[in-house]
């Protein structure tokens, strides 16, 4: 099964909650690559010996690794942290989670600035691209693991909104244009 994905309401309610609105509107794979953002449905249950995987990570040059818990019995400063991941913010790099167990939701801003939500289940690997407006939250399980992949040595640096003269949030935007419409292949 593919990823779901909707616009988001709003509401300023528990940011754990699935925020749809109202209609709902889902939001298409297609879509989500039009934004720069990649996909693909892995078995996390294979993940230390999966060969799809190791064909990812080689293809495009991710060779370090890590795994990060988010819950409040296992990331210390849970809260801080939850609300660090919710502030809207880029990155000069992609930043690419595999779920391997739990839930939650990256939210992505679209072309118009609205917020898509992005539910990740065990099996969802994502790319976001350098750039992106984007924040993280979990769902109302309280709970996800996440492999963290990255191009040479890990950089968490997150560049708080607005960023519209970062390098990489310049670089993101000037790729609609060069694209004009030419939607980027999803997986």
């Amino acid at each position: 099964m593919a990823i779901e994905a909707w616009f988001m309401n709003d509401s300023n309610e528990d940011q754990r909650l699935p925020h749809h609105s109202n209609p709902k509107e889902f939001v298409s794979m297609n879509q989500l690559a039009e934004l720069g953002v990649l996909y693909w449905k892995l078995n996390p249950e294979i993940y230390e010996n999966d060969e799809e995987l190791k064909k990812i990570r080689d293809d495009r040059g991710y060779n370090y690794v890590d795994l990060l818990d988010i819950s409040p019995e296992k990331l210390a400063n849970y809260e801080g942290k939850l609300k660090d991941f919710y502030t809207e913010h880029i990155h000069a790099d992609e930043e690419i989670r595999y779920c391997l167990d739990g839930s939650g939701y990256f939210d992505v801003r679209d072309k118009n600035d609205r917020w898509i939500r992005i539910w990740i289940k065990p099996g969802d690997l994502i790319i976001l691209p350098a750039g992106i407006y984007h924040r993280f939250t979990l769902d109302t399980n309280n709970y996800t693991k996440l492999m963290r992949l990255f191009k040479g040595e890990p950089v968490w640096t997150p560049f708080n909104r607005p960023q519209e003269q970062h390098p990489a949030r310049k670089e993101y935007l000037k790729s609609f244009t060069e694209k004009a419409g030419v939607a980027l292949k999803a997986h």
